[in-house]
């Protein structure tokens, strides 16, 4: 294992904490025991909409998502989702409705996982996650890429299906490389897209192409981006990102030289930090860290040495 690999496990990544959720796909496709587990009255469900749900805070300070009795859940022109069971024999679902229901009774407000996806449990995140990805992919994918005609829903939420020409169609997952870039001098690269507000840096990223290593998708992003030449490329960790459908598959890189050459068009300025130099820009307020939540937090501070200071309005 690398020193990187085994060091990230010391500040966990947002959204990959083992969750305790058996996803139970073998139960997908059994209708008979979906109704069963429906009907239990230790089974939990929450509603999904727009990438958000309801979260309250609770008595310890935490924050958790509303869950309801399948009993009283609004089922009435929803989809549903099977999302696993927990240690207990817990069963989840998620309903995917077009508006979070009134909650006038508590202190309930609606979120999304940028925002909740680090105050929740490795348990609510984990499902939160899920959902927000199954309720994105099948609000994108009503029709069939094969013929045109409407599909329906199958397997508990995680195939649609054409009744016209048969096909069967899965959620989508798009594979994406982030990484942090070193050069000799053990300096880190951060670059600011042409659309953040003057601050805002991060690590580079970009998605894998058809065709591609993980590897060669590393160099090609880099190169395009910043004009720079990386050899080295060590794999670190992954995150899943259901903003909307992808998996982040995090990476240290070592540049061979250092010359930048901003393309303009994704990446607006990059810049060479030392430490020295990173924590000067944290403290004056030239520099905002990376949002918590993302990995690209994760890979600076391995890099770094220590965790990285709170932004206004971190998440």
């Amino acid at each position: 294992m690398s020193t990187f690999s085994s060091s990230i496990t010391e500040r966990p990544i947002g959204l990959t904490a083992p969750s305790g959720i058996d996803r139970a796909a073998h139960h997908r496709m059994d209708e008979a025991w979906l109704a069963v587990a429906w009907s239990h009255p230790t089974t939990r469900v929450f509603v999904v909409s727009g990438g958000q749900v309801l979260v309250d805070d609770t008595a310890d300070g935490g924050t958790e998502i509303v869950m309801t009795p399948a009993f009283e859940a609004p089922v009435t022109e929803t989809h549903r989702y099977f999302l696993g069971t927990d240690e207990e024999g817990v069963s989840y679902f998620a309903l995917q409705k077009d508006s979070l229901p009134g909650r006038m009774d508590q202190q309930a407000r609606p979120a999304g996982l940028r925002e909740a996806g680090t105050l929740l449990s490795a348990r609510d995140a984990g499902l939160m996650a899920h959902a927000v990805a199954l309720e994105n992919w099948q609000r994108l994918h009503r029709f069939c890429s094969r013929c045109g005609e409407r599909t329906v829903i199958a397997a508990a939420g995680h195939i649609r299906r054409c009744q016209a020409c048969g096909a069967e169609h899965y959620p989508r997952t798009d594979p994406a490389v982030i990484m942090l870039v070193t050069d000799e001098k053990d300096r880190a690269l951060l670059g600011r897209q042409v659309h953040w507000p003057e601050g805002r840096f991060s690590t580079l990223a970009g998605f894998v192409e058809p065709g591609e290593s993980i590897e060669q998708s590393v160099a090609r992003e880099v190169f395009e981006e910043v004009g720079i030449t990386v050899g080295e490329v060590e794999y670190v960790a992954s995150q899943p990102w259901p903003f909307p459908s992808s998996l982040m598959l995090g990476f240290m890189a070592r540049a061979v030289d250092s010359a930048i050459e901003v393309d303009g068009e994704e990446i607006e300025e990059a810049r060479w930090f030392s430490r020295e130099e990173l924590t000067a820009a944290f403290e004056s307020g030239e520099v905002l860290p990376p949002f918590g939540i993302s990995i690209a937090a994760r890979l600076v501070e391995l890099w770094y040495g220590q965790p990285l200071p709170p932004r206004p309005g971190n998440f």
